[in-house]
């Protein structure tokens, strides 16, 4: 996601400036709780703040991208939509903690097979998600000697 220059954003109105840092520090803080809570995802919020404080402040945009805790998700999915590994898991086992909730507590059969649809698509879309590439990758090959 290219960054929107400081004039693009002084051209905007005043109120939806703020509409959009108001969104960005929610969704910052909504990752962060996602990030203690299981079920709450941390991956969405993270890119929903990045996307809306890539339109208000470019200054809170670099913050969140050199966070961290938030950083990491956030320059992997602004370098070509990448979801590491260890985020699927943690995203898988945060909606496998919801999918029990879901089952003990929902009983009407409409509602439990929305849940469950909707928890559905949202593992098909974390795990087909391509993962960034590794250096540690290359490490695991053994190096050619002499062409063998």
């Amino acid at each position: 996601m290219p960054p929107i220059n400081r004039t693009e954003i002084r051209r905007s109105s005043s109120h939806l400036r703020w509409g959009w840092l108001l969104l960005a520090w929610a969704c910052i803080v909504l990752a962060l709780i996602g990030a203690l809570v299981p079920g709450l995802p941390t991956t969405v919020f993270v890119l929903i703040a990045g996307w809306a404080a890539s339109r208000c402040s470019p200054r809170l945009h670099q913050w969140l991208r050199s966070h961290s805790l938030l950083g990491p998700c956030l320059r992997n999915w602004e370098q070509g939509g990448h979801i590491d590994r260890r985020t699927k898991w943690t995203a898988s086992a945060g909606m496998l903690f919801a999918l029990i909730l879901i089952l003990f507590s929902v009983q009407h059969p409409l509602w439990l097979s929305a849940c469950l649809a909707l928890i559905a698509i949202g593992a098909l879309a974390v795990w087909s998600r391509p993962e960034p590439a590794t250096v540690s990758a290359n490490r695991h090959k053994k190096p050619r000697r002499n062409g063998v």
